[in-house]
């Protein structure tokens, strides 16, 4: 086995969800959607193990709240994990479905191409 691949050797799928349910639910649900995801959940374990190492750069309430943001934007990936704490929207209040309507005196509204 190659030596990057040897390091995931001691991970299996029972591991990481017992570990995703110490740090918090929206983890272990975020998790459980990435293996579940993939065609073989092995695929998903880089993913995992990667938002689970967060823990120890942000602390497990942050890293919670970042997956239910990630959860909510369908977002599903060590990536979008890691760029929601980066920039803190982990500490923001989540997104309303409400958009504010634009009102300006050059907006031609529908009745304008109709």
């Amino acid at each position: 086995m190659p030596s990057s691949h040897r390091r995931y050797r001691d991970w299996t799928h029972e591991r990481i969800r017992s570990e995703a349910a110490k740090v918090g639910p929206d983890v272990d649900t975020l998790i459980d959607v990435i293996l579940r995801s993939r065609p073989h959940p092995e695929q998903g374990f880089r993913s995992a193990i990667g938002i689970l190492g967060l823990v120890k750069r942000y602390g497990q309430e942050r890293v919670d709240a970042a997956c239910a943001r990630a959860l909510l934007l369908n977002a599903r990936s060590y990536k979008s994990v890691a760029a929601i704490l980066k920039n803190g929207t982990d500490r923001a209040a989540p997104p309303t479905d409400e958009t504010p309507i634009l009102f300006h005196a050059n907006i031609r509204g529908r009745s304008y191409y109709n």
